[in-house]
């Protein structure tokens, strides 16, 4: 299977689970923002997203005006929130506690249609 079908699929999956799960449990959240104020759970996500980021670069780190950007920009995204949170932890965290009240809603179901897109592209249930 190519690299970009197989990371639409996961991050597809992975950003629409994370939706539901937030929809459902919006305390979960508020939960992960507290445990991020722990130096040993922040070094762990810290550690996790940068694993997580530059694995998704190297498989794949295509820059073409397609979908496939989208597979790249997530990859980039979570390598960037990783050495950030690592760098500057306690300005990192806050930055994303603003970003998560002001934003809520919307980044959200930014997630959500990201999801649904990249499955989309993946299963082609509605052709494009």
């Amino acid at each position: 299977m190519d690299n970009s079908l197989l990371l639409a699929k996961f991050w597809g999956w992975y950003l629409i689970i994370f939706f539901l799960i937030l929809s459902f449990n919006p305390k979960r959240i508020k939960q992960i923002f507290n445990d991020l104020k722990d130096e040993k759970f922040l070094i762990i996500s810290a550690f996790l997203a940068i694993i997580i980021g530059l694995l998704n670069i190297l498989f794949h780190n295509i820059w073409a005006p397609n979908w496939k950007i989208i597979v790249t920009g997530i990859g980039w995204f979570a390598l960037i929130i990783g050495l950030a949170l690592f760098i500057l932890p306690k300005q990192t965290v806050s930055w994303l506690e603003f970003i998560n009240i002001k934003l809520v809603q919307t980044f959200y179901i930014l997630l959500l249609f990201i999801g649904l897109f990249l499955l989309n592209v993946v299963y082609a249930i509605i052709p494009y």
